[in-house]
């Protein structure tokens, strides 16, 4: 029987009575597949719309990336401004950027609504171990400032910075009080229990294993599980790097990277807050990055490695706890209680993957490590989209994306030795 997997996370969310697997036929006006944040988004925002709503879940609610992640709540996505300029043109970028900073409102306006007790802590921090790491940084608080308005962004000095987090190794960072991090399994399931609220369906240990036309106007859908179907008008593809053969389309746009993080033992409130006095989250910019923040029971939480590979060869807790030594060389007497790893789907581009496989079938994917945020309000695009107003939802949707190369065999050794590449940079 599924089981979160064993994290932290796992460890201090109270138990959730099991939702029902799927058994028989069900109609309604929307099926979304996948119980992450994006899902459970939907199915929320939907619901309070008067749509018949079923979710179904191949594992449990929370169970991949959304219940896993780092858990920090930025702003922006994946591959930068500069980058999304270059594929949708400035007035549209600055589109996309406007609904990832409303992404962090709705996600505060979500817990406090529906009071979701999930550890929330505002503020969050890059940063940087090189002279070069600094001059983009100072170059991103000008562009935020200049042309995004986004005043909540500021430059820390080196001096600043080492009173905020006790390690010698980065020279320079930002502040973002407008970001954050909490814990997302907590989270996931809070907005799934407010979409059951709202009148949404869900079930778990149901995965959807494909859909077809059922009417001769063909207007209805109807998706397969293996004990039961969804007869549907629309459906809402949120199943990301786990939807697989459900949608081989979608599947070679995007590719599942391993991505770990520890838990050391609880450290006491006094040593937890001397490590980050500011409790912010914090993450380098380095591409493989190191990233880590307190949690609520004063351990530290580190994540500090990515497998492109799809395998764990050297050891999650030996490998992740050695950079984390690194950065704070003080924590060599602590042991780690947890150490977990799990799937962030990428895109090529590193932007978000909206858009529609048929004008009834519409998916979110893609979002590349900044997922915590962005997913609840893709979430909310896909209600407004299949209620009839589209235009924010095709903003997204209008970002080129091309197939990892290789074909299924060579994509991931393709993607090893591209990723080679960066790693080397990281050095320089």
């Amino acid at each position: 029987m599924s089981t979160h997997v064993d994290s932290w996370y796992a460890s201090s969310t109270a138990a959730v009575p099991p939702r029902p697997t799927l058994e028989g036929d069900l109609d309604a006006d929307v099926c979304v597949v996948g119980g992450g944040i994006a899902g459970c988004s939907t199915a929320l925002h939907l619901a309070e719309r008067g749509y018949r709503v079923v979710l179904l879940e191949s594992e449990l609610i929370g169970w991949g990336a959304s219940g896993r992640s780092g858990a920090q709540a930025i702003t922006g996505v994946a591959c930068g401004q500069s980058k999304l300029e270059s594929l949708v043109g400035a007035g549209d970028a600055r589109r996309i950027w406007d609904m990832t900073v409303e992404a962090l409102r709705l996600q505060r306006e979500l817990i406090d609504r529906h009071r979701i007790d999930c550890d929330y802590v505002a503020g969050q921090m890059h940063v940087a171990l090189k002279p070069r790491q600094e001059r983009e940084l100072r170059e991103e608080v000008e562009v935020a400032h200049a042309r995004y308005a986004h005043d909540s962004l500021r430059m820390v000095e080196r001096d600043e910075l080492q009173s905020l987090v006790a390690s010698e190794r980065y020279i320079a960072g930002t502040y973002d009080s407008s970001c954050g991090h909490l814990h997302p399994l907590k989270y996931t399931l809070g907005v799934a229990a407010a979409a059951e609220r709202a009148g949404a369906k869900i079930f778990e240990r149901s995965r959807a294993l494909d859909y077809r036309r059922i009417t001769s106007s063909n207007s209805a859908l109807l998706v397969r599980t293996a004990h039961g179907a969804v007869r549907c008008r629309s459906i809402a593809l949120c199943g990301n790097a786990w939807l697989g053969p459900f949608a081989p389309t979608l599947a070679r746009k995007i590719i599942g990277v391993g991505t770990y993080i520890v838990a050391t033992e609880p450290l006491g409130a006094e040593r937890a807050a001397a490590l980050i006095t500011n409790n912010a989250a914090v993450t380098d910019i380095n591409w493989v990055i190191d990233y880590f923040r307190r949690s609520s029971d004063h351990r530290l939480l580190f994540g500090g490695r990515v497998s492109y590979s799809g395998i764990d060869p050297l050891g999650t807790r030996r490998a992740t706890r050695a950079r984390m030594l690194k950065v704070f060389p003080q924590l060599a007497d602590t042991r780690i209680d947890f150490a977990w790893g799990g799937l962030v789907d990428i895109t090529l581009n590193r932007a978000p993957h909206f858009g529609r496989l048929e004008p009834d079938v519409y998916f979110v994917q893609g979002f590349s490590g900044h997922g915590i945020a962005l997913t609840g309000i893709a979430g909310k695009l896909l209600a407004e989209t299949i209620s009839g107003t589209h235009d924010r939802f095709d903003v997204f949707a209008r970002i080129k994306h091309r197939d990892f190369p290789g074909g299924p065999a060579l994509r991931r050794p393709a993607l090893v030795l591209a990723m080679l590449w960066y790693r080397l940079r990281d050095l320089l």
